[in-house]
């Protein structure tokens, strides 16, 4: 076990992701055995103080179940339909096996736009909070019902992120058909390594990244390390691991292989967090290095140092930061609304009057409303190798 690594009974909030093909079976439905050692473990945990939330997938595949619905790729009004039957049974099953332990569970569907507009997103995270108070294990899911492909997360893993980093949780449990990271898909790839830490999730880490797995499954290692990217950058940990055992948190309790990624360091502030996690930026900024490396020094983004706009978006929308290289370092609030960036980017502060007619702000993203949400790159081959040998330590 690393070395900064407490056992889960030591946290004092985990979120749990659990993957469709945990919970449903293809061809009988739900995997009731499993969900009730599922829901002991939760029980044991939360016996020794722990908060739970769950973020549980299964609502689609539990529904084209239900509706017997052919194999393959369904129609969106399919989805939707098999969605509003699967979510009654899932919370059902949930509720009913989480009640032998005098457990309440208590359902919360949502959006992406719940997490990703500021006023839903506290809204939301109120509700969450005070279902924890009131001993509640909280079971969250996409409201796959009224989500369309485009304003949607399409995965739980991300989703799961998101809850994390909104409730403070301090660990990430993301559950799935594989034990954790790999250097290569292990199927394809007899070389690949286990990865037991990472301790920052760098091009490398992000690089390694596969596919998804099943027609019962939207995510893949994709998506799992862009959920690390923002539960870590809130300062909570995150470990994937194999929810195939019966009883799979003792599983990780008792020494099962996993992939634990450390928190940030430098965790950033509840208002940072939010903006960080922004799965759909309005827009996104280029900027060269000299703007790069006063950024890494805590520094606002100015004028001077934009390369390039893209897309259309008002002042206090989240977008993007790209670098030379064009990997995404940073997010921010736009200082300036899209067009009146364009004016003034790679200009001089004194120059924004003269441009656009009046004072504006001399900072295109002031540093208070940004965050970094990449580690610096190597500067050299033999720092990579440096770096790298350590991540796979």
């Amino acid at each position: 076990m690393a070395a900064n690594r407490k056992p889960l009974e030591k946290h004092r909030r985990i979120v749990i992701k659990i993957g469709s093909a945990l919970l449903v079976d293809r061809q009988t439905g739900l995997k009731k055995s499993w969900l009730d050692a599922m829901c002991a473990d939760i029980a044991a945990l939360k016996g020794k103080g722990v908060e739970v939330l769950v973020v549980s997938s299964g609502a689609i595949a539990l529904g084209r179940t239900v509706l017997n619905l052919p194999a393959g790729a369904l129609k969106l009004e399919e989805s939707q339909a098999a969605a509003a039957v699967g979510q009654i049974a899932l919370a059902r099953a949930w509720s009913e096996s989480l009640s032998t332990d005098q457990i309440i569970a208590g359902q919360i569907l949502l959006t992406l736009g719940d997490t990703e507009e500021r006023r839903r997103y506290l809204n939301a995270r109120a509700t969450i909070n005070q279902l924890l108070k009131l001993g509640s294990v909280p079971i969250i899911n996409e409201n796959d019902t009224v989500a369309t492909t485009e304003i949607r997360y399409g995965d739980n893993d991300r989703l799961a992120a998101r809850v994390a980093t909104m409730v403070g949780a301090d660990l990430l449990v993301l559950l799935s058909d594989i034990d954790g990271l790999y250097t290569a898909p292990p199927h394809l790839d007899p070389e690949a390594r286990f990865l037991e830490t990472i301790a920052e999730i760098t091009p490398e880490i992000e690089a390694m990244a596969g596919g998804a797995a099943s027609e019962l499954s939207r995510g893949g290692m994709r998506t799992k390390i862009d959920a690390g990217k923002i539960a870590t950058t809130a300062g909570c940990a995150m470990i994937i691991a194999s929810g195939k055992p019966v009883h799979p948190l003792k599983a990780i309790e008792a020494g099962a292989r996993s992939s634990w990624f450390a928190p940030s360091r430098s965790p950033v502030t509840a208002r940072k967090t939010w903006i960080a996690g922004q799965l759909l930026p309005a827009g996104s900024i280029a900027i060269d290095a000299g703007a790069e490396t006063a950024l890494r020094s805590g520094k606002s983004l100015l004028p001077a140092g934009v390369r390039q706009v893209t897309g259309t978006f008002s002042r206090g929308d989240t977008i993007a930061i790209f670098n030379n290289s064009g990997r995404e370092i940073a997010r921010g609030l736009a200082g300036y609304d899209a067009d009146e960036a364009r004016q003034i980017a790679g200009k001089k502060s004194a120059e924004i009057a003269a441009i656009l007619g009046y004072a504006g702000r001399t900072a295109m993203v002031h540093r208070d409303d940004m965050v970094m949400t990449a580690p610096s790159e190597p500067r050299s081959g033999a720092e990579k190798d440096e770096k790298k040998g350590k991540l796979h330590a």
